[in-house]
Order: structure tokens, then sequence, then C-alpha cells
């Protein structure tokens, strides 16, 4: 029902208060017109007016100066009217009115102040039913601004209601009256005018009615009279209304002559139909699918046919379908710093050194020039005989001191050191190594489904796994080969909602298969998450958090001294390795009414 009218031409009835003193803020209304929407703000008095739009989320505010808040009513019932999602006002300073418009992105708009109303004007395409935070009787509203010419086309035209499907969510207009022992003949020639539908009583159809309703929907107002009172509404024929007890139903439906009916189904599913509709039949009726031509057969008196028929009508719509768009990132970075000394100190005689190559006494082949059977490295000049004590004057006090065993495996960098100390050689290593492997790897998949109709992604790979069973079939071993999917896995179920926005289900998953330490086989290493996020029509959602950092360090060096502060390096090495695996997913929902296009 559209309704063009504002709580401003309730005042003109009553006069128009004088505009000296301070200004007041009496109502609040948005009207639907064609191609726009008009958001009309009444005041009173001598007033002005600032106007500002704020981002994220898109907010228009509109501060009236010089003005005490007057309005009476409810609250703003947070239907979407041209992109208006809510509607709040408050005493901002003792002289300032502010009133709060949120909207589902941001809007140009016009905004004027004439005749005593602050009128913004909203560009939309779509259709929506007037609001108002007065409570007044709407219909009464409306023959008050048809009477006093404040607001052009005043018209009630109802959308056609579908009998037997009163919901407490109807989107009908609402109506506010009071009826005090009134006829029920009075009482359905009231909801006639309001809903312009005709109404037909059945002769058994008496009695008063004692009621009270306040800002309801109409049809939802007369399903409840009718429960009430034990009658029941049928409209056979569009636009026309039997209102007759339950048990006159009755009666008809198990004496009326059954008819068979085809209703052919284009978008949805005949047997999930099937299911939604066999409620509504009378007990003689039955439905049957049947799925080669996706066809419901029904058969049942005229009137359970024509609900079944509207249900269907109802149901079998067009679904959306969403392309989703999703570009899935995945880096993984390594770190390595190496960094270590390597010294050697030992005697010509004796030592141990891996870093120059010098022979070692202990394994070096003795050399004997004059023929007497001495190594002459030891002793180049004999001064004794041959069977007497040997007796190195050097002595062996001090062999070899290092870390020279120690070495990294690999290195970028390596200076060496020699230098002779007395009758001592020092050869001194350092081994440096810094090393950075980036992978990136990025995939970006198209997939399009329906409305609620999951949509799966998978980047990756199926690895065979076989397992062995010893005891399977008695002795023989058993092999069995699986296949587990491993790699970038992304699941996602849209639903469009009423206002155009997506509700996006999603599941990713990066998991790998890594052969397990012992005798186990493999393991399986996974990051997952699951979400539920709102976005609109081609807006992004960020799924990140899927980051796995892990750091190893070792040192190994000469005890307590490879901890001293600064200089503990000079006595050891050091490895330190950072692998950092990162996963950024980004989904790109886009609704698409038409798939031809």
């Amino acid at each position: 029902m559209k309704l063009a009218l504002t709580i401003a031409a309730l005042g003109l009835l009553m006069g128009s208060p004088s505009s000296n003193g301070p200004g007041e803020v009496t109502g609040i209304s948005i009207l639907p017109r064609p191609g726009s929407a008009l958001i009309v703000i009444d005041v009173r008095g001598s007033v002005s007016v600032q106007d500002f739009m704020l981002s994220n989320p898109g907010r228009l505010v509109i501060d009236v100066l010089g003005a005490e808040l007057r309005i009476v009513g409810g609250e703003y019932d947070g239907v979407n009217r041209a992109g208006v999602t809510s509607i709040r006002y408050s005493q901002f300073r003792p002289d300032v009115v502010r009133i709060v418009l949120e909207l589902d992105e941001q809007k140009s708009y016009e905004l004027e102040y004439v005749d005593e109303e602050i009128r913004i004007t909203i560009g939309t395409d779509r259709s929506f039913q007037a609001w108002s935070s007065s409570q007044y009787n709407t219909e009464g509203l409306a023959s008050a601004a048809l009477s006093v010419g404040r607001i052009d086309d005043v018209r009630v035209v109802p959308p056609p209601v579908e009998v037997g499907r009163f919901l407490q969510d109807s989107q009908q207009p609402r109506i506010t009256v009071t009826w005090d022992s009134a006829s029920i003949a009075t009482v359905m020639a009231g909801f006639a005018r309001f809903s312009g539908k005709s109404i037909v009583l059945g002769s058994e159809v008496t009695g008063f009615v004692q009621a009270q309703i306040s800002n309801q929907p109409w049809d939802v107002a007369l399903k409840t009279i009718l429960d009430a009172h034990e009658l029941v509404a049928t409209e056979e024929v569009p636009g026309i209304l039997m209102v007759e007890s339950q048990a006159r139903k009755a009666e008809r439906d198990s004496t009326a002559p059954l008819v068979t009916r085809l209703i052919p189904i284009n978008f949805a599913n005949a047997a999930s139909i099937e299911a939604t509709v066999a409620p509504i039949l009378t007990s003689r009726g039955s439905s049957v699918a049947h799925t080669p031509s996706n066809t419901l057969i029904v058969i049942d008196v005229e009137s359970r046919v024509a609900a079944a028929e509207s249900l269907v009508a109802a149901l079998d719509r067009p679904t959306p379908q969403v392309s989703i768009q999703a570009k899935l990132i995945f880096v993984n970075r390594t770190d390595i710093e190496d960094l270590g000394v390597q010294y050697d100190l030992g005697s010509p005689d004796a030592f141990f050194n891996r870093l120059v190559a010098r022979p070692d006494p202990g394994t070096a082949e003795p050399v004997d020039t004059d023929g007497d059977g001495i190594d002459d490295a030891f002793f180049p000049t004999e001064v004794f005989a041959r069977d007497e004590t040997v007796v190195n004057l050097g002595g062996n006090s001090l062999a070899a001191l290092a870390n020279a065993g120690s070495a990294l495996p690999a290195t970028a960098l390596e200076l060496i050191f020699s230098t002779a100390i007395g009758n001592f050689d020092l050869t001194t290593f350092v081994s440096a190594l810094q090393q950075v492997d980036l992978a990136d790897l990025q995939a970006e998949p198209l997939v399009t489904t329906s409305d609620n109709t999951p949509a799966s992604i998978l980047v990756g790979e199926r690895t065979p796994i076989r397992t062995i069973d010893v005891g399977a079939q008695g002795d023989l071993p058993v092999a069995t080969i699986t296949f587990e999917e491993t790699g970038i896995k992304l699941e996602v179920t849209p639903h469009v909602t009423n206002s155009r926005q997506i509700l996006l289900q999603i599941h990713a998953e990066n998991s790998s298969i890594r052969a397990a330490p012992s005798d186990l086989g493999f393991t399986l290493q996974t990051q997952e998450a699951t979400s539920q996020v709102l976005v609109r029509d081609g807006e992004t959602a960020v799924i990140a958090g899927l980051t796995v950092t892990q750091v190893t360090l070792s040192k190994s060096g000469i005890p307590y001294l490879v901890d001293l502060p600064l200089i503990g390096r000079l006595f050891g090495f050091s490895t330190r390795r950072e692998e950092r695996r990162d996963l950024l997913i980004l989904v790109t929902p886009h609704i698409i009414d038409d798939p031809g296009e």
C-alpha cells in the first residue's frame, strides 16, 4: 500500500501555531514518490536547518536549530525504504534537535525548508510503504491530507492478499482502530473500505466485535478477529473475500466436487513444492509431483486448488544467481641467519687443526732420511743412541684449543685469519649467512551458483595415501589407497537478502601432507577458518588470520663463554630460522538477476 501523507496535514486541520517563541519538531514521515522518496520533518515556529553527510556507514544528519523535540509516537520499524534503514532523533542540545537518517550507502539528496516542513528528496527505483512517527489511524490521516490539499495524489492501493497466508511479518498497510460492540457486518465493511476488497458475509455470520487494534497490518488484524469468532475468509475470486463459519466451510469442502489441476513448475523443483502444498489441501485432496515434466498435479476442491496455485506462484520464482570471484594468496617466507667463529690454537708438535691442513704427528707417516729408524720430523739431530729414552723438550702442555670441529652447513661469507703466537699457530675462520626464501602463490577462481546453494573451490591436489592392514584377511596384509584432498579449499554458500545484500557462509582451509617422523606414515597439516559475513553486492570480504610463524633458534659453543654479552659470538655458533606462512582470501560476490546477461 502506498500512502502519500504527512503529519503536518493534521496540524493544518487544527490550525497553525504562531511562529513566535522556540520552534518545535513534531513529526517525521517517509513517503513514496515516482522515482524518489520524500522524507518530511514537520516543524512549528521559527527554526533554521543544517545538514551534512557522514560515511562508513552512510548517515545523513539534519540539525534543526532553535527547536525542541515534540515527537510523540513509535520508533522507526527498521524497514529499508529507499535505502533508509533507520531514523533516529533526539534533543542534541537544549536548542538543537538532531535527526539522523542511516543509509545503506551514501546517496545524493535535495533539502528544502518550506511551509513549516523540512523536505529531503532521495532518488530510488524501488517501491515501499509509507511510514510516519505518528500513531494516528492511517485512513484518517489520508482523509485529512485530502481535505486540506497539502499532498497531491493520495491513494490507497493495497497489493493482492494471498488468502490463508496471513503472516505476522506481513507488509500490508497498518491500521489503528477500536470497535466497541460493533456488529461483524460493520467491522467487515470497514475492512472492505480500508483494503479495497469486496467482502461477502455468509448467512450464518452474526455477532458483535469488541476489539482494539493498534498499528497492525490489516490482514493480520482481520485474521485475528475471524479466528476469535470461528470464522474464515476465502478469496475464491480475485478481489472478493467470502467470510463464513469454519463449520460451513468444512461442509462445503466435503460436498464440493473435486477438480484436477496441472501446475507447471518453472524454476523450483516439483518434488520440493509438493511437500509445501500438501498441508493446505483437504482430507479429500492429494498432490503428486511429476518429475519428468516438473509439474505438480493437485486434486481437491476448487478453493483449495486455487490456494495451491497462489502458493506455487509465490514460491516458483527465479532464484538469484550469485557470481563469486575469489582471490587466494598464499605466501611462504623463510629467513635464515647464521653466524659463527671457528678457531684453532696448536703447537707444531701436537695439534688437531681441521681448518688448515697440517700433518698430525699421530697419523702422519714417519720420515727417516738417514736410515736410523727415527722420525726426522721430531728428531732432526740425533743426540742419543737408539735404545735410549726419548724426551721431547717442547712438551705437550698445550696441544690444541678451539671449536674447530664445529662448522656451519652452508655459508655465504668465510674469512680466514692465521698467525703465529710464539711456538703456536692460531687459525681463525669467521662464517656468516643470511638467506631469504619467498614463495608467492595466487589463484583467482570464478564460480557462479544459485542462491542458498554451496559452491566449492579447490586449488591443490589429491594425494594418494596407502595404508596396510596386516590382520584384515587372515595373515595376509591388505593394502588400500585413499585420496586426500590437500591445498587451498574454499566453500561459500551465498544468500541474497530482501535488502539486496549477500550473506556468505565461508569455510576456508589450507592443508598439506608431510611424512610423519615415525612409522605412522603421514601427517596432515591444516589451517582452516569458518565465518559468516554480510556484504553488499560487489563488496569484497577479506578473510585473513590464517598465519603460522615458526622460529627456530640454535646456539652452540664453549660453555659459559658463548653466553657472554656482546663477545659471546666469538666463542660459538648461532643459527636463527624463521618460517612464516600466510593465507589471505578475498571474496567478492555479485548478484546476477538475469543469467542471460
